[in-house]
């Protein structure tokens, strides 16, 4: 218990370092809304933010993971610190530099304007570059730090855009001098990204110190036992992409030029109140991924990954019953606009997915600690085609809902995968009796309360009371000793 303690209280500081930029970034979400100009402008920017979730898996190409899984097993830690940041600098140049010398070809490819291809490209580019200094402090439990560079990042790009919003857009266009003409810009869209760019530029002259200090060396030898375990990784990450994102590209293709982009950021809206189910992934995610490997080898080792696995089930499923059950709070603080209102139909699917996503993280440590890491390229693969099926199928027949039930579907299906394969490769004890229990009540009362009873605060309420309370009684013993611990 104590191991576990210490686990969930490095998450909480990860969990922080999260949620607090998240919020400050979310907080965005209502301000692009109101000031935007339609959910059209909200689409675009929806659409380039998808593709750059494909980049950034695309860039670092699972030299994070593979940093995390080499650095335990090799005396030489340092060497591994060098050659991942070497290969990581050497293949995101080569990138910034083709993807410039190509911009215009590709802007006339995704149909986006030649400006937003350059901010994408320089974004990726200096995202790129932190991956491993990012990770480093992750491995060496530097979480205070790790937190802090976060947040002042978020800080920095909330800033720059409420400063580029509320001042710069209100430059006289007509009367305009060379000042008015740099800082002036008709569509909005464009401050967002040049604020991300001066938060992303400020996170990375943070780190400079360590290129120095740990100078770019390449061991070629190194570097190709790393790419073999990262590569099932990319690919994992690719089709992980492909179910995050692909349904905001597919719907604007599928649907009539004149509603895409409209639907797009009408859905991208609605799906962002699953905010809090994929914070807490994340910070969980940020926090159980070094603990993972640096308990692979204890005695009691799968005990305390199936014991993480319940606990995160039970967190989880709480969060999916609180938000279906406030979602009519929520949508005042998170979307004000009610020309957004009409996709919130799509929540519950959006949360369980998450839910499902979340539960297929934990159980994945199978194969990253067996060192299986191809089953993972597998398994998320199927996810990708299940996504892409869902999505060219359930799109053109009912719109953005396809594009929910295509994710509900893709990502069940991945974590029941990884529990059947995982079952027989590195068997884990899960206490499935408990797991399943919750995660139904959760859907039960959730689902029940949101469509049923329309989503009336005091049914909506009693059920979530009685689900606390049935935890409490199953579990009220382990959580004392934990607390206790």
């Amino acid at each position: 218990m104590g191991t576990l303690k210490k686990l969930f209280k490095q998450t909480f500081i990860y969990g922080l370092a999260t949620v607090l930029p998240r919020i400050l970034t979310f907080l965005l979400t209502p301000f692009f809304i109101t000031q935007l100009k339609s959910a059209k402008d909200y689409g675009v920017y929806s659409l380039i933010m998808a593709i750059m979730v494909l980049g950034n898996v695309v860039l670092s190409y699972g030299m994070e993971t593979a940093f995390f899984r080499f650095i335990n097993k090799k005396e030489n830690s340092k060497e591994v610190l060098q050659t991942g940041l070497t290969s990581l600098f050497a293949s995101t140049l080569i990138f910034c530099l083709l993807g410039n010398f190509f911009a215009s070809q590709i802007s006339a490819l995704l149909e986006i304007n030649l400006i937003y291809i350059r901010f994408i490209i320089a974004i990726l580019t200096l995202d790129a570059l932190v991956v491993i200094p990012f990770a480093a402090l992750r491995q060496e439990g530097k979480s205070i730090r790790y937190g802090i560079i976060k947040i002042v990042n978020v800080v920095i790009n909330v800033a720059s855009v409420v400063v580029f919003f509320l001042f710069f857009a209100k430059l006289d266009p007509i009367h305009s001098n060379w000042i008015n003409n740099i800082l002036y810009q008709e569509n909005k869209v464009h401050y967002i990204f040049t604020a991300n760019t001066i938060a992303s530029f400020i996170t990375f002259l943070v780190f400079i110190p360590m290129y120095f200090k740990t100078k770019l060396k390449f061991n070629l030898m190194l570097f190709k036992q790393m790419f073999r375990y990262a590569l099932p990784i990319l690919i994992a990450g690719i089709a992980f992409s492909v179910n995050e994102v692909f349904d905001k590209i597919i719907l604007k293709y599928l649907l009539p030029d004149n509603i895409a982009e409209k639907t797009i950021g009408v859905y991208a809206a609605c799906y962002k109140m699953g905010v809090f189910m994929s914070l807490f992934i994340t910070a969980f995610k940020l926090g159980v991924e070094p603990f993972f490997f640096n308990h692979a080898e204890q005695k009691n080792a799968k005990k305390t990954y199936a014991d993480i696995t319940l606990y995160f089930t039970i967190l989880g499923s709480f969060i999916l019953l609180f938000i279906l059950v406030y979602t009519d709070w929520l949508k005042y603080i998170l979307i004000p606009n009610k020309e957004y209102w009409e996709a919130l139909v799509i929540v519950p699917f959006i949360l369980l997915a998450n839910l499902c996503l979340g539960i297929y993280h934990n159980l994945s440590v199978w194969y990253k600690v067996s060192d299986q890491t191809n089953y993972g390229a597998i398994i998320s693969s199927l996810g990708a085609i299940i996504t892409l099926t869902l999505n060219f199928w359930l799109i053109p027949e009912v719109g953005y809902k396809g594009a929910a039930i295509a994710t509900l579907a893709a990502y069940s299906v991945m974590m029941f995968t990884s529990y059947f394969i995982g079952r027989k490769k590195y068997p884990i004890p899960y206490n499935l009796k408990s797991i399943g229990l919750y995660l139904v009540l959760s859907i039960a009362f959730g689902f029940t309360s949101f469509y049923i009873f329309n989503r009336n605060i005091l049914i909506g309420t009693l059920l979530l009371f009685l689900f606390l309370g049935i935890v409490y009684i199953k579990e009220k013993k382990e959580i004392i000793q934990l607390l206790q611990s």
